[in-house]
């Protein structure tokens, strides 16, 4: 993992209005204008999430959102996975997910990982272990796949 990176995770209360604008702009920027995708980002989770960011001379380059078991599945979940555009091509999302999958261990060992990724995707998560569970669907005109993560505990 790159040790030059700054990387942080808060409550959602512990965000500072700066903050919480930075990465609400970059999912905004990513999900609704670059992949042209107009849907409600603010969905009610962000509350109850821990919220990963890694930046790099104070600029947001990654970010995720982990979730508790009950909030979003009744496993716990990672979601809202994102690398900015300027810092694509370093390797950013193997490491940020992989956090994610710590973190979650680390908060939830008895609980499993659900996620819902982008289909085109499936095969990225396969390879940090994440297992297909069910059929494609359709989530914000987006083919999406619900993947799973078993608990080591």
């Amino acid at each position: 993992m790159n040790n030059s990176l700054d990387w942080s995770t808060h409550r959602f209360a512990e965000l500072d209005i700066h903050t919480l604008y930075e990465i609400l702009a970059l999912r905004q920027s990513i999900f609704v204008v670059e992949q042209d995708c107009p849907y409600q980002d603010l969905d009610g989770l962000d509350q109850d999430a821990y919220h990963m960011s890694c930046r790099d001379n104070g600029d947001l380059l990654a970010y995720q959102r982990c979730l508790p078991p009950g909030v979003s599945y009744p496993e716990s979940s990672i979601g809202r996975i994102i690398v900015s555009a300027a810092a694509r091509g370093r390797k950013l999302g193997r490491e940020l997910v992989q956090r994610g999958i710590d973190f979650n261990r680390a908060h939830w060992p008895d609980h499993d990982i659900r996620i819902g990724a982008q289909a085109h995707l499936a095969e990225f998560y396969g390879s940090l272990g994440f297992e297909i569970d069910g059929e494609h669907y359709v989530e914000d005109g987006i083919e999406h796949v619900h993947m799973v993560l078993a608990a080591t505990a």
